[in-house]
């Protein structure tokens, strides 16, 4: 089995390009599975940036929820998967007013399905608990959902890194 890797960080800290950085060292097909919806002309943009940042080469797969079947699907011919990014995959969850539980059961299926992998499967995240307590509910279930969303994956990866300004730290390898 390949290695599992996690990147988590700030927003804006590189995550994103340093799981490319990483991807291109792999050799085979690279998949690339993305959560965000373009739900206003902002985060349009900014999936077309990602598009850009990509390049050519990428096949990509547009699922904002249902990401353990997208990786069934996926064949032995995959080299590399970046999932990008599982904060918009919890939020996209919670939008559909799912419980906590429902979403860490499906993080729980998510990870049980890429330990079944051969590939090699970079996650992303932003880590959302640094900051102050937020004011209003949802906010604060989100916040407590993605701690309990990374720390599951971190847990079940061979590989966790912090990005801070670019640089990555690595916390975890084993």
């Amino acid at each position: 089995m390949a290695k599992k890797i996690f990147i988590t960080g700030g927003c804006r800290s590189g995550k994103s390009r340093h799981a490319l950085t990483l991807a291109h060292r792999v050799a085979g097909e690279k998949m690339y599975v993305a959560t965000a919806e373009a739900l206003d002309s902002e985060m349009g943009d900014r999936i077309t940036r990602h598009q850009q940042e990509r390049g050519e080469g990428w096949q990509t797969f547009e699922e904002p929820r249902e990401l353990s079947k997208v990786f069934k699907q996926l064949d032995d011919r995959v080299g590399v998967l970046i999932l990008d990014c599982l904060t918009l995959w919890v939020s996209n969850w919670l939008m559909q007013d799912c419980t906590q539980e429902f979403i860490m059961d499906e993080a729980r299926r998510l990870m049980d399905q890429c330990e079944k992998m051969q590939c090699q499967i970079i996650i992303v995240t932003n880590e959302v608990g640094a900051g102050i307590v937020p004011e209003n509910k949802l906010a604060r279930d989100f916040r407590d959902i993605v701690g309990e969303v990374n720390q599951l994956v971190a847990t079940r990866c061979e590989e966790v890194i912090h990005m801070v300004s670019g640089i990555p730290a690595v916390l975890k390898s084993t």
